[in-house]
């Protein structure tokens, strides 16, 4: 999607401070963290909300989260602790409409979120 700005990322149309990549997967910082370690991992295909996964899609989803685990130890968080979050559609907090699992951590978690 020319106008998806994770897409851009992915064609290498912008650069963002990438962390951890691979055939399938980007990471990269969070221009706004929320903590110490505020990472966002995108699947390199297009998937606008949650909603719009199909059953194809149950690979690449579980590919996102084996990556988050790789970057928390990357980042020195995965023994501390870190939480992970993915958001769909507005008034969840979703901004860009492509996907993205949310890697925090460096800091105690409070519960309930939000």
């Amino acid at each position: 999607m020319s106008d998806c700005l994770f897409c851009k990322f992915v064609s290498g149309e912008i650069s963002p401070q990438t962390v951890y990549e691979d055939d399938d997967v980007l990471a990269f910082r969070d221009i706004n963290p929320q903590a110490p370690c505020h990472v966002l991992i995108i699947p390199k295909k297009h998937i606008s909300t949650l909603n719009d996964l199909t059953e194809q899609d149950a690979e690449l989803v579980g590919k996102l989260y084996l990556a988050a685990a790789k970057v928390a130890k990357q980042e020195g968080i995965d023994e501390a602790g870190y939480r992970t979050v993915m958001n769909c559609n507005e008034q969840a907090g979703q901004t860009v409409f492509h996907i993205h699992l949310h890697l925090l951590g460096g800091r105690c978690m409070n519960w309930p979120p939000g």
